[in-house]
C-alpha cells in the first residue's frame, strides 16, 4: 500500500473505460468528491457526453407529445455518466493540463477494442518525457510517436504495453521500435504487457529495464529513479545502480508477480 492521502490529490486521470482501470473511482470520490477527473471523451461513454441538439433529424408534422423534448430540445443535450457527481473533464485531443504535464489522446483501430478512446500521461522532465500508459490499446508505438511530438527524447515508458497475447514477431517489432527507433532510455512494463514481452524487453534494455510488479513504486527524481520493491527496501535507480536492484530482485520470492505498478512523483 502506498498509504497516500487521496483527499490531497490535485487531479485524477482515467486511462480508459475498462473496469480494472476505473473500478476504484467510487472509493476515491467518497474521499475526494470534487477532485478534477480527466477521462477520454467517448460517444455516449460512461464518463458522460454531450451533443448539440442539431445532431438528430426532426419532423415538425408530429404532435409535440410524440417528439423528443416535446419538440423543444435544449441547444446542448447532456447524456448521463456512471458517476453523475464527479468533476469530469473530457479530453479528445492531446492536451497540456498543467505546465509540463500532458494527456495524450488516442483511439484504438485494433479489434476487439476498435474505437476505444485512451489517455496516456506524459510528464516532461529535464531528461525527457516520462510516459505512463494504461493498456496501450491504440498501439504503444502510436502513443510513443505522439509523445515525441512533445519532446523528442523519451526518458521512460511505463505501464501496460498490451502484448499479453501477441506473437513473437509482433513483440520483437515493438521492442525494436522502442529501443532502436524511438531510443527510449528506460522501460518499466507491467499489467497487460505479457510474460514473453517482459522477457524480450528485459533482454533488449538490460540495465535499463525496471521491474514494475505489484507493489513497486517508481519515483520520478531528476537524475535517477528511486524504486521501492515489494519488500519495501529502497534503492536509488540510476544507470549504474540497476544491476544491484536486479540482484536483489532475484532473491525475492514474489519476483514472478508481474501485474501492475504504482508510479508516484
Amino acid at each position: 500500500m502506498l498509504r497516500a492521502d487521496l483527499s490531497k490529490l490535485d487531479f485524477v486521470v482515467m486511462s480508459h473505460r475498462h473496469s480494472d482501470h476505473m473500478g476504484g473511482l467510487n472509493y476515491l470520490l467518497s474521499v475526494n468528491p470534487k477532485v478534477k477527473t480527466y477521462a477520454p471523451k467517448e460517444n455516449f461513454g460512461v464518463y458522460g457526453f454531450s451533443l448539440p441538439s442539431t445532431f438528430y433529424r426532426k419532423d415538425n408534422s408530429l404532435p409535440p407529445e410524440q417528439r423528443y423534448y416535446d419538440g423543444k430540445p435544449p441547444d446542448i443535450i447532456k447524456f448521463g455518466t456512471a458517476w453523475p457527481k464527479a468533476n469530469f473533464e473530457l479530453i479528445e485531443k492531446t492536451t497540456e493540463i498543467l505546465p509540463g504535464i500532458h494527456l495524450i489522446f488516442q483511439i484504438s483501430d485494433k479489434p476487439p477494442t476498435m474505437e476505444l478512446r485512451e489517455l496516456s500521461l506524459a510528464i516532461e522532465k529535464p531528461e525527457g518525457i516520462v510516459l505512463m500508459v494504461g493498456c496501450s490499446h491504440p498501439g504503444l508505438d502510436k502513443i510513443v510517436d505522439a509523445a515525441i511530438k512533445i519532446n523528442k527524447r523519451i526518458h521512460m515508458v511505463t505501464g501496460g504495453f498490451h502484448q499479453v497475447v501477441a506473437k513473437d514477431i509482433e513483440i520483437e517489432q515493438i521492442v525494436s521500435n522502442l529501443h532502436d527507433t524511438f531510443k527510449v532510455d528506460f522501460v518499466a512494463p507491467s499489467h497487460c504487457t505479457g510474460e514473453p514481452a517482459f522477457t524480450a524487453f528485459k533482454k533488449a534494455f538490460e540495465d535499463h529495464y525496471i521491474y514494475a510488479g505489484l507493489g513497486t513504486s517508481i519515483g520520478l527524481d531528476t537524475n535517477n529513479f528511486p524504486v521501492t520493491n515489494i519488500n519495501k527496501e529502497k534503492l536509488i535507480m540510476g544507470i549504474d545502480e540497476l544491476r544491484t536492484y536486479h540482484a536483489l530482485l532475484s532473491k525475492n520470492d514474489e519476483k514472478s508477480v508481474l501485474v501492475s505498478s504504482e508510479i508516484i512523483r
